[in-house]
């Protein structure tokens, strides 16, 4: 008997998939559990297995076209099976289309801009390679292009999937760096998934939970020490973002309304913590899952992170593993930001905005002394959570980062 392959759903906010590639052709056997179609969703890259064995008698849906969830895009059957009757109800398969990038005449001053480089600076100076993402990479193999005469787009001229697709297309991409920037033009850059979806979803939340915002300075010195500690006394290297997320779990298992679900009428509070940690991708944010943070020890921590964090940047998660968080940390201390507020990522009630680690005079025993402070940021949903709770809660995560040891218990 035929079977439907339909296009899933990967994620809570996916509501199409592009089809990256079909590693089975039509007319060719398959096994039930072997991987017939790699998909993109706004999340991730995900493998689709077969879920009979027969022949892959009919693709709907080209490489590059996109479908609906739950829209066939193809299907297996027997050898000799009719399968007129699947194939009538089915919708036209839509050709994938080439979006294109359009520069725009502007009004500019009468002064002159300066003038550009032309040099290409897609790679570094000296160092013989070309910054790609890992996607960009193994499109580029695939289909046995050099990565060296693709000019990038993406951040400081690394080539990502859109070079790759323009080069396969024709269509040579113009590098912000590497092409001279004629005065007065603008270019307009397709949206990614990703970036679609973050649209949506902050454009709702921002529009829907009234938002307000918490701040507190904590003493990093302690942190610093028992950071310094672990990672010379051990294999485990800690990172500070591993310290918060524990120390925020700590926080929340004393105040569950932070830790909670607007739900109209009621709050769902949880009596776990499930951390999202948001990770910067060249197409937007993807937010990998630790779960269960106030069960997990910080070494734990350390090691399921770092894991999630590497299979994030190359879009290898999986759904349940990007979805399901109780509360989400944002760090950007790492670029040199000393504070910043953060929009909430619905349908959690709150966000940690974390900056960076500043060297700085404070008051110790009625001295002046250089000390280290962090300033954190809680972004809250005022539905649910109040300004003395959010302020409660700022103050246990305080007084966890500042007697790091306690975490330990």
């Amino acid at each position: 008997m035929a079977t439907k392959v339909l296009m899933p759903k990967l994620s809570d906010t996916m509501e199409e998939g592009t089809i990256l590639k079909w590693v089975r052709k039509e007319g060719e056997k398959v096994k039930q559990g072997e991987t017939i179609v790699e998909i993109e969703s706004d999340k991730a890259d995900m493998e689709l297995e077969a879920y009979d064995s027969g022949v892959l008698r009919k693709i709907l849906i080209p490489e590059g076209g996109k479908a609906p969830i739950g829209a066939l895009i193809a299907v297996i059957g027997e050898a000799n099976e009719d399968i007129a009757a699947l194939l009538a109800d089915a919708p036209s398969p839509q050709p994938a289309k080439k979006e294109e990038k359009k520069e725009t005449t502007v009004p500019i001053p009468s002064q002159s801009a300066a003038p550009m480089s032309t040099a290409p600076q897609h790679a570094q100076p000296g160092d013989g390679k070309v910054k790609a993402s890992p996607l960009a990479k193994r499109l580029a193999k695939e289909h046995s292009l050099s990565l060296g005469s693709i000019p990038g787009t993406g951040p400081q001229g690394r080539v990502v999937k859109r070079d790759i697709e323009s080069a396969l297309s024709g269509k040579m991409p113009v590098s912000r760096a590497a092409a001279t920037i004629v005065p007065g033009t603008a270019q307009e850059v397709p949206l990614s998934p990703i970036r679609k979806t973050i649209a949506k979803r902050m454009t709702e939340s921002k529009n829907t939970a009234p938002h307000f915002y918490v701040t507190v300075e904590i003493d990093m010195e302690p942190a610093m020490a028992f950071r310094e500690q672990i990672n010379n006394a051990t294999d485990v290297k800690l990172s500070f973002t591993d310290i918060i997320i524990k120390a925020s779990a700590a926080a929340l298992m004393k105040h569950p309304m932070v830790n909670a679900t607007y739900l109209g009428d009621k709050a769902r509070q949880y009596h776990y913590v499930h951390i999202g940690v948001a990770v910067a991708l060249e197409e937007g944010l993807v937010t990998p899952v630790v779960r269960n943070c106030e069960q997990k020890r910080i070494d734990q921590i350390n090691h399921e992170l770092r894991d999630l964090v590497e299979r994030a940047r190359n879009r290898k998660l999986k759904p349940d593993e990007y979805t399901g968080a109780t509360f989400t940390i944002s760090n950007l201390g790492m670029f040199g930001v000393e504070d910043f507020v953060a929009i909430i990522n619905p349908p959690e009630g709150a966000i940690l905005a974390v900056g960076s680690i500043v060297e700085t005079p404070v008051v110790k025993d009625g001295a002046i002394v250089i000390g280290h402070t962090m300033k954190v940021t809680i972004s809250a949903d005022h539905r649910i959570i109040d300004g003395a709770v959010a302020a409660r809660f700022l103050q246990d995560l305080k007084k966890f980062m500042e007697s790091p040891a306690a975490l330990t218990l």
